[in-house]
């Protein structure tokens, strides 16, 4: 497949969930961090979806037997409250289209290899799984460039780094987002949920971890694996 069919057999997974019962939460961007296109071996940002049955809450405990070589990114969970529709959007005009920002995780379970087969791996919805977000609070004057992430894992601090490796900021995943979406003949609606990208690689899940994201100064969000 080329990476426009694999889009678009995504998007047919979409509505099938849809005509099953799913709705739709919004939508996730993944390799906008140098370290996940690096370790991903792609160079260029992809999108999948996100469906309301995927959210969890921070502090959540998931059966690990349930899930598929799991993994986790740490991300921040950015609402939308105006709709946004490409092409062309600039930086100023995503900035303006959001209102909240939380703290967030996304689950990922490696069904495939991502960077030997991209296509396919984005037409099964870029290994997104489920979602895991802390408290949502408005955007305001916060420059997402300058949020910080202290990640630990069972305890154990793992690094540090800041919301500009997601593509100098977050609001650029928004603004590619709506642009990609164009494409597509697709926008970003009102209330629609975007994971932003990872600020850091991807990390591997065991049974038993514990994970504990703190993203200064928008708080912490947590998750478990039993």
């Amino acid at each position: 497949m080329t990476l426009d069919q694999g889009y678009r057999a995504q998007l047919e997974l979409l509505a099938r969930c849809e005509r099953a019962g799913e709705r739709q939460a919004g939508w996730k961007v993944g390799l906008t961090a140098r370290a996940m296109q690096v370790q991903q071996g792609v160079h260029e940002p992809v999108f999948g979806f996100l469906l309301e049955s995927g959210q969890r809450p921070s502090g959540v405990v998931f059966d690990f037997s349930a899930l598929i070589r799991p993994g986790f990114e740490n991300e921040l969970c950015i609402t939308l409250g105006s709709p946004l529709a490409g092409p062309g959007v600039t930086l100023e005009q995503a900035r303006a289209a959001v209102s909240h920002v939380a703290p967030a995780l996304e689950i990922i379970e490696k069904r495939g290899d991502f960077g030997a087969d991209l296509a396919l791996s984005l037409a099964d919805n870029a290994q997104q799984k489920a979602f895991v977000t802390g408290a949502a609070v408005p955007l305001g004057a916060l420059e997402l460039a300058e949020v910080t992430l202290e990640l630990a894992v069972n305890g154990v601090p793992q690094e540090r780094a800041r919301g500009a490796e997601v593509l100098g900021t977050p609001i650029a995943s928004i603004a590619w987002l709506a642009n990609k979406l164009a494409d597509f003949g697709r926008r970003l609606e009102t209330g629609s949920r975007v994971m932003s990208g990872s600020f850091t690689r991807q990390y591997e899940i065991a049974r038993g971890d514990a994970v504990e994201a703190r993203f200064e100064p928008l708080g912490p969000v947590r998750a478990e694996f039993r």
